[in-house]
């Protein structure tokens, strides 16, 4: 009899590439799936997969109300409806799982997608982060199965809760080949959440100073959308910039082969940031496209002998400039990037990756 794992996100399954990626995976080798997210002010009819998929549609979609309202329907929805494994996403859907899963007896598995505390978000709102902090301290040293996704992470955890052990899956995309590409367009891109930490304002401010048939896209919305938008209206450059809003994974993946060079800059001062493996970094080297992105110590276990790009220490308007210029003008550098990311791609892709999560939830009894 095949088991079910319920996974609960706050996301809309429509647009999470890793919850797509990990449900599949599981479904494919033989777990009933079911993937519980949300209905969003954007979302459109969900896509066809080969798991079970449900949104909630909320009447709050953000602040204090949100999460209260979110944890309440998870909770009638996982109390009434039967499971084997029970797996939250985040610290933000936490608390009905662990809860209904101790009092079904269902072994629960917690997936520390981030250090959901040290979130730039939760560095302005310090009530909201002694919250959530208070939940980790409290469910965390309980936890039997747990995983992350980078090394960094892991120790984090190790150091904090010494008692769990989490398991690394790192979040990296399927392989595929890159011979399909149309650079008919130029433009510098962006994929993933418009939010704070990502030096999105810094890029907008540093167009100016980088050739303008070079143009930016950015994939993605986020809390940041409308002072972007304002920031783009502000500097007249609107003829520029192109906001393409939330794309689905499909239409991401061939946005990403058709961009010039990929994004993926953060706050060199955040914890959070430092030791993230986040999905872009993996995305721009499967599509062998070269990129500017932070200089952290952890990307060097990824990297290693090979060229993805510029690294940059700081994200300072001139040195965002001038490591974009670099890429663009200096053409043995963007060839020795593009080989960089041949050889990168044949080790850090899901194909490989999914072997872990399978023997992850094989062990779980």
């Amino acid at each position: 009899m095949e088991k079910k794992i319920i996974f609960t996100v706050t996301t809309d399954p429509n647009y999470d590439q890793r919850m797509q990626r990990i449900c599949s995976a599981l479904a494919n080798n033989g777990y009933e799936v079911e993937l519980i997210g949300r209905v969003l002010p954007h979302s459109v009819e969900l896509s066809k997969q080969n798991f079970k998929q449900k949104r909630l549609k909320l009447i709050f979609n953000k602040s204090f109300f949100f999460y209260a309202e979110y944890n309440i329907r998870i909770f009638f929805y996982l109390l009434f409806n039967s499971f084997d494994i029970l797996c939250s996403i985040d610290l933000d859907s936490i608390l009905p799982g662990f809860i209904v899963s101790k009092l079904k007896g269902k072994p629960f598995v917690h997936d520390a997608h981030e250090l959901f505390t040290e979130m730039p978000e939760l560095n302005e709102n310090i009530i909201a982060k002694s919250v959530w902090t208070k939940i980790e301290q409290v469910i965390f040293p309980k936890l039997r199965f747990a995983m992350t996704e980078s090394e960094g992470y892991q120790e984090v955890y190790h150091k904090n809760y010494p008692t769990t052990q989490f398991k690394v899956i790192r979040n990296v995309p399927f392989y595929y080949n890159t011979s399909i590409k149309d650079k008919s367009e130029n433009y510098i891109f962006y994929q993933g959440a418009l939010n704070v930490g990502r030096g999105l304002e810094q890029v907008i401010k540093a167009l100016p100073k980088i050739d303008e048939q070079y143009s930016f896209w950015l994939a993605g919305e986020g809390e940041v959308s409308q002072s972007l938008r304002q920031l783009v209206k502000e500097m007249k450059l609107e003829h520029r910039v192109q906001f393409l809003g939330m794309v689905k994974p499909k239409d991401l993946k061939q946005l990403t082969l058709n961009a010039t060079i990929g994004l993926n800059l953060l706050d060199p001062e955040n914890e959070h940031y430092q030791l993230s493996f986040p999905n872009k970094l993996f995305d721009y080297i499967m599509a062998e496209l070269p990129q500017i992105s932070m200089n952290f110590p952890y990307y060097q276990q990824i990297i290693g002998d090979e060229t993805i790009g510029v690294l940059i220490d700081d994200w300072a308007i001139e040195t965002v400039a001038g490591a974009i210029n670099e890429l663009l003008t200096n053409e043995i550098l963007y060839n020795q990037s593009v080989e960089g990311c041949k050889v990168l791609k044949e080790q850090n892709n899901w194909d490989k990756e999914k072997e872990k999560l399978i023997d992850f939830y094989n062990a779980i009894a």
